[in-house]
């Protein structure tokens, strides 16, 4: 009998080191003075030190990209979903007004290929510069017998600044402050087991039809629309000091979401006539899901909420920036979440 060793046992030592070679150059190009380190030591190495800022704040956050990995499994292509981690991660600290300094990802996998490997950290570098953050590290992780071959989890951690009297934590939202809505690119990085149920399983789409619904679109290329960062739309409205709330609409929908930063005794209407994209009447039409159930699972079209005093100088703004803002509803005094249909005799 031959004797074992590790890459006989299913994890491929060299395999690994090939990606890493792969990837290098595309992380390092997110490297700013501030990374003290370079890939391979066992820590990202980061400069605190915050010019211009009184009291600095850290916010962290931690996120996956969930089951779209399944839908870039099986198209065999892996260059979106880094992207969306880190735009994801990047709006869920921006809620709380602030700008990411660092991320650090996290990829496991039943067999790795390091082209593949190579492929989500390079969406994962590419994203972190447009939104001016250093990839300061990360690990691969083979685990054959846990993790079918094929198979790839992708997780990440952001770690961003803000300064402390500038929190946006939502204690500033009052009845009567406007919700402004930016557009989301599509389903984002939520609701992906619903959708896959209806349109692969259900409908036995393949990701190279395109029905009707779609208006030319692939179901591939709609369900791999990547998670966009509204960080360049939110920043300047944050610097003027326009706002009170946001709320990134990521799984459990407007209603899970925009209540996380409503104070006791303040709830919201939702008006709910901005446009939709086809996507979502694809998914709600072939499955027969109800209206109520879509807004739970999907964020429907609003990728982004923003709560303010001065919704005409909000919408100013944005436009001038060549963004598509609506409006989206009012903070009302009561509790939860109401669309406009729903709030008959619930509200006052």
């Amino acid at each position: 009998m031959a004797p074992l060793d590790y890459r006989k046992s299913g994890v491929d030592i060299e395999e690994g080191n090939r990606a890493v070679a792969l990837m290098k150059a595309e992380v390092k190009k997110t490297f700013n003075d501030r990374v003290l380190s370079d890939l391979g030591h066992f820590g990202g190495l980061f400069r605190a030190d915050f010019p211009g800022m009184k009291s600095p704040v850290l916010v962290a956050s931690t996120d996956g990209v969930g089951t779209k990995l399944k839908v870039a499994s099986m198209a065999g292509d892996y260059s979106t979903v880094g992207a969306d981690l880190v735009n994801h991660c990047v709006n869920d600290i921006l809620v709380q007004g602030a700008s990411p300094l660092f991320f650090m990802d996290y990829i496991a996998c039943g067999k790795l290929s390091a082209v593949t490997a190579a492929q989500i950290v390079t969406g994962m570098a590419g994203a972190c510069l447009e939104n001016g953050c250093a990839l300061l590290g990360g690990e691969t992780a083979e685990m054959p017998g846990f993790y079918s071959p094929g198979d790839y989890d992708v997780a990440g951690t952001i770690v961003g600044v803000v300064e402390e009297a500038c929190v946006v934590d939502g204690s500033a939202v009052t009845a009567g402050h406007s919700i402004v809505g930016l557009p989301s690119t599509g389903l984002h990085t939520n609701g992906y087991s619903l959708a896959r149920k209806v349109l692969l399983e259900l409908c036995g789409f393949s990701l190279s039809d395109r029905p009707d619904e779609l208006l030319g679109a692939s179901v591939g290329e709609a369900l791999l629309a990547v998670h966009r960062s509204y960080l360049g739309a939110v920043g300047p409205l944050l610097a003027h000091g326009l706002l009170t709330g946001m709320a990134h609409i990521t799984g459990g929908g407007i209603p899970g979401n925009l209540v996380r930063i409503l104070p006791n005794g303040l709830g919201a209407v939702i008006d709910g006539n901005w446009p939709v994209p086809p996507v979502f009447d694809l998914i709600a039409n072939r499955g027969g899901i109800p209206a109520g159930e879509m807004r739970l699972a999907f964020n429907m079209g609003a990728g982004f909420l923003l709560v303010t005093p001065e919704p005409r100088r909000v919408i100013q703004i944005l436009e001038e920036m060549g963004e598509s803002p609506f409006s989206a509803g009012e903070v009302t005094p009561g509790q939860g979440v109401l669309f406009r249909e729903e709030c008959h005799g619930k509200i006052g």
